[in-house]
């Protein structure tokens, strides 16, 4: 594992990643392998292998002495993503318990909300922060827990935006994409799904981890967007 080299380049560039599946950081590796120093915070420990100058922490987002000590051995950062969250919850208003829905928004509201708290003040001149929600805001079908948070967190971005000021502050809204998201679902259900909805998506096919990493990288990149729910889902909210 490489310690993070101090901003030698703008292909260089320090930024804190949260990540619960391996999909989207590497998908971004592949994309340009060339783009970014990371020191990389992850929920989970992740079998891939780190890019060079990349750093990889595992932590517990609910421990704040954990996550305040990590934001002060990293230092100054320039961007900060938070993709983290557990496995969608499908399940009926029935069997949506206080405990169901406190855990389902522990890590993908709270978590986000209290890494940014930490890792804000730590963000220099032209930095960005970029959350994560998803297209299930805008598409009920998908049940109570998944359409609240994605609308939270479509509505947090838009306040921390004007909160924090200049620092762009973005979210990144997919699709279907193929991911260990819906790891919850069986296999036949799961590929079910994804045929069903490139059938029905304008572009024929449901979203690859590439697609989502370039969003992640353009909202880092632009220079003059915030508050902005970048969404990147093949036309699903068109049909």
């Amino acid at each position: 594992m490489h310690e993070p080299e101090e901003r030698a380049s703008a292909r260089h560039r320090r930024h804190v990643r949260y990540r619960p599946w391996c999909g989207v950081r590497s998908g971004r590796t592949r994309c340009h392998p060339d783009r970014g120093v990371a020191p990389t915070v992850e929920r989970r420990p992740c079998p891939l292998e780190l890019p060079e100058h990349a750093r990889g922490a595992t932590l517990d987002l609910t421990d704040l002495p954990a996550l305040e000590r990590l934001a002060v051995d990293i230092g100054d950062i320039e961007h900060l993503v938070f993709t983290a969250g557990e496995s969608l919850e499908l399940a009926p208003l029935a069997e949506l318990t206080p405990e169901v829905i406190t855990r389902f928004f522990q890590t993908r509201f709270v978590g986000a909300l209290t890494a940014v708290r930490v890792f804000a003040p730590h963000i220099t001149a032209g930095g960005s922060i970029t959350l994560t929600s998803g297209t299930a805001a805008d598409q009920p079908g998908f049940g109570a827990l998944p359409v609240s948070v994605c609308g939270a967190m479509n509505a947090l971005t838009k306040a921390l935006a004007v909160e924090l000021a200049p620092i762009r502050v973005n979210v990144v809204a997919p699709g279907v994409v193929r991911t260990p998201l819906w790891v919850a679902m069986s296999d036949a259900d799961r590929q079910a799904m994804y045929d069903q909805a490139a059938q029905q998506l304008p572009l024929g096919r449901i979203g690859e981890v590439a697609d989502i990493a370039r969003a992640y990288l353009y909202c880092m990149e632009q220079e003059f967007g915030t508050g902005i729910v970048l969404t990147v889902d093949g036309g699903t909210v068109l049909v």
